[in-house]
């Protein structure tokens, strides 16, 4: 893996192996665990920038810091209209975050049939526009977008064109259509358009579980670095992998993110999110199968612990 320091704006990451935004994982805890397992880079879940602007109590809770953080903070907004954009990326709940990136890839049915996510990529001049609402804030501005809506509609090289022209200062470019969702290959050819397209870092996205598939994503792209979503939801060490910072004993990580888990969280979404967690943390350790058997039935954090407590990580 090529490591080395992004600058977007005025900031600069400590490496190029990032933690993508994930609706119902990337939590405060969460992206303070990657940071410490090596990331360099990590983002909120996605924000609603009209939630925010009518003070939605759910909203405001998926941008909840913790102390131990220590990086730049980073949030993703989404949203389709570009008043409401800049309300809440001017706006007091944004103060302690010294980035916004803004979702254009979300293929969820109910986010596109909103017009929000990857339908904005059918909407170059709006989505233009929501760009230039944010960066009234003063802050560093990121897209985060696919290559399409579908095979019929590749839209990779003019959209990176027209998201710096906005004045983003990074994109992160997702290698597969909309309509592909989370599955299918990876289009390497189509990223590297929008790397050699534009003079901001372009960082790639999709189908990273591991070193190699990092370092044949970077390869084949040439783009300033990887972000990784599902790879990292299932195995949250693969960014030391990554990075060679060294696996450190997985089940002490995994029980100091119960804990804070349980800290900074009621009791109840604690419990169902660490059986989730721990679940896709077993994978391919011994007896799995009986362990998420014993996991999604587990009813508090002294039930969790004691399951933990019999798992030998390799």
């Amino acid at each position: 893996m090529h490591l080395h320091k992004v600058k977007i704006g005025g900031l600069e990451t400590p490496n190029n192996v990032f933690l993508a935004p994930l609706a119902g994982y990337t939590n405060a805890v969460f992206r303070s665990m990657c940071i410490r397992l090596g990331a360099g880079l990590t983002f909120t879940e996605m924000v609603s920038a009209k939630g925010l602007c009518y003070n939605s109590e759910n909203t405001r809770e998926l941008l909840q810091l913790t102390p131990e953080y220590g990086a730049i903070n980073a949030c993703q907004l989404f949203g389709s209209e570009p008043e409401y954009m800049r309300r809440a990326a001017c706006g007091e709940y944004l103060a302690p975050f010294d980035l916004i990136d803004i979702n254009m890839g979300c293929p969820v049915p109910k986010i596109f049939k909103n017009g929000e996510g990857s339908a904005l990529l059918s909407d170059i001049p709006l989505a233009q526009s929501l760009v230039r609402a944010a960066k009234a804030s003063g802050k560093p501005v990121s897209v985060k977008f696919r290559i399409g809506i579908d095979g019929e509609h590749i839209v990779t090289r003019d959209f990176a064109v027209a998201m710096r022209d906005a004045g983003a200062d990074m994109i992160t470019v997702h290698g597969r259509t909309r309509n592909k969702m989370y599955s299918g290959e990876v289009d390497y050819g189509e990223i590297a358009k929008a790397k050699s397209a534009v003079d901001i870092p372009v960082i790639a996205n999709g189908g990273v579980f591991c070193l190699a598939d990092a370092d044949r994503l970077m390869d084949e792209t040439g783009t300033d670095g990887v972000m990784l979503a599902r790879g990292a939801m299932y195995n949250p060490f693969v960014f030391a992998e990554i990075t060679g910072a060294g696996v450190p004993d997985k089940k002490a990580v995994i029980a100091d993110q119960l804990n804070r888990t349980f800290a900074l969280y009621d009791s109840r979404f604690a419990t169902v999110y660490m059986r989730k967690m721990i679940s896709f943390y077993v994978k391919g350790q011994k007896n799995a199968a009986a362990l998420r058997v014993k996991l999604m039935v587990a009813d508090s954090k002294e039930e969790i612990e004691d399951i933990l407590s019999g798992v030998s990580f390799n």
